[in-house]
């Protein structure tokens, strides 16, 4: 009966399984997105690796402050993401606004060869 009641032994996040295979992914996912700027990949593919670098920093962070069980009360990864995900949406636009605004015949039209003088 006492084997019931007594609590699991707290065991910091950095020495945990889980912390580990947390850090392991981080590792993992800044080397590959080190060898997609070596590799000069297209920016898609690095700024995606780069988010998803962010997130997994963000929750390492989370853990190892304890702060996944304070937040019981809110879903906090869809306030967090949300969020993070319309500022993201409100650059994208900003900069594409720039950039028509600036070229607005767009960058794929061909412009028009001009003709030789014959003298």
């Amino acid at each position: 009966m006492e084997a019931a009641q007594r609590k699991a032994q707290h065991r910091p996040f950095c020495f945990s399984v889980k912390g580990h295979v947390k850090m392991l992914r981080l590792a993992l996912t800044v080397t590959s997105m080190a060898f997609f700027i070596v590799a000069q990949a297209p920016e898609p593919y690095i700024v995606i690796t780069g988010f998803e670098v962010a997130i997994i920093f963000f929750f390492i962070i989370l853990y190892i402050l304890r702060l996944d069980r304070l937040m019981k009360w809110l879903f906090w990864p869809l306030l967090v993401f949300g969020f993070l995900a319309a500022v993201v949406c409100l650059a994208d636009g900003a900069l594409i606004y720039r950039k028509l605004l600036f070229n607005p015949s767009g960058p794929y039209q061909k412009k028009p060869v001009r003709e030789k003088v014959v003298l």
